[in-house]
């Protein structure tokens, strides 16, 4: 306080004292957060880099009976079998096919997210905050090293007046601002994120190879046009695993504001790495419904 000027408002006096702060919040959030009693302590980040590279994995004999789906496990997850429906034709031919889950990359995608996630918390731990807002997470290649940089960021807040947290872990959501406090209005406190990922490869049977590229062999059952039931099916299964893991995390909480996404990584014939990634807010009900009071103006017309 010896260091700031005399002619200063009180305000602006009060807040050198209290010393300066980050923040990655805009300022709407920023405004609504002080609102509701959130005081900024500081922008915490946390990375991890894991090595990363293509995995390659050649599945064994599946079942066989006919074109169609044929539903086994033979990989600890999700695993379909497909059969050509009208046998030998060449020696490039593709006489079988498969679906299946891939858990090696979902684990070391958990375990690098994970990492990053730790990190910010004992950032945010070593502020005394009790949550953190306004959360972003990425996972983007790191130049061309054949790395992956999980990267988890946001704004560690205290609650005004509020006892430290009592078990000295703060709270993350990747809410912010208006959203944030209708959340909190509706009854709902922020628990946690809530991410996860689901991977599922696409091994082509002649078919899916077929139409995918577009021709349409005379001997063929299928005609152009046809749905690639292979493709569609594994789609479908790389999204329901993914909200199952999610599902898994939340315990007897819910799932608030929830995003996914999917990426494919064309592996040419047909084949395919499929990956979505499934994030959103745990949140557990701790009140009725209680409209927050009506902010004060702060111009006034009269």
């Amino acid at each position: 306080m010896d260091d700031v000027p005399g002619d200063l408002p009180e305000a602006a006096a009060r807040r050198f004292s209290e010393g300066a702060f980050t923040s990655g919040l805009t300022v709407p959030d920023f405004a609504a957060c002080l609102q509701m009693g959130l005081e900024p302590a500081g922008y915490v980040q946390g990375f991890c880099v894991m090595k990363w590279g293509s995995w390659q994995f050649y599945p064994g004999a599946g079942a066989y009976g006919g074109y169609g789906p044929s539903v086994g496990s033979t990989h600890g997850g999700y695993s379909e079998s497909w059969q050509c429906p009208h046998g030998f034709v060449s020696a490039e031919h593709r006489v079988w096919g498969q679906n299946y889950e891939q858990p090696w990359v979902e684990e070391a995608w958990a375990n690098g997210f994970t990492s990053a996630y730790e990190r910010l918390i004992e950032e945010a731990s070593a502020l005394g905050a009790h949550g953190i807002v306004g959360l972003v997470d990425t996972s983007a290649p790191l130049g061309d090293l054949g790395v992956l940089e999980f990267r988890v960021q946001g704004t560690a807040v205290k609650v005004r007046d509020g006892p430290p947290p009592a078990d000295g872990r703060p709270w993350t959501t990747y809410l912010a601002g208006q959203r944030l406090a209708k959340l909190i209005e509706a009854g709902y406190m922020p628990v946690s994120i809530a991410a996860t990922v689901a991977s599922v490869r696409v091994w082509a049977s002649c078919i899916t190879a077929y139409l995918t590229e577009g021709t349409n062999p005379g001997w063929t059952s299928q005609a152009v046009g046809a749905e690639i039931e292979q493709t569609a099916r594994a789609q479908m299964a790389v999204r329901r695993i993914a909200r199952e893991r999610v599902r898994s995390q939340l315990g007897g909480d819910s799932l608030h504001g929830a995003s996914m996404g999917t990426r494919e990584r064309e592996l040419g014939e047909g084949d395919a790495d499929l990956e979505c990634i499934l994030r959103g807010n745990r949140v557990r009900r701790f009140k009725e419904f209680d409209p927050m009071p009506a902010p004060r103006p702060t111009v006034r017309l009269s």
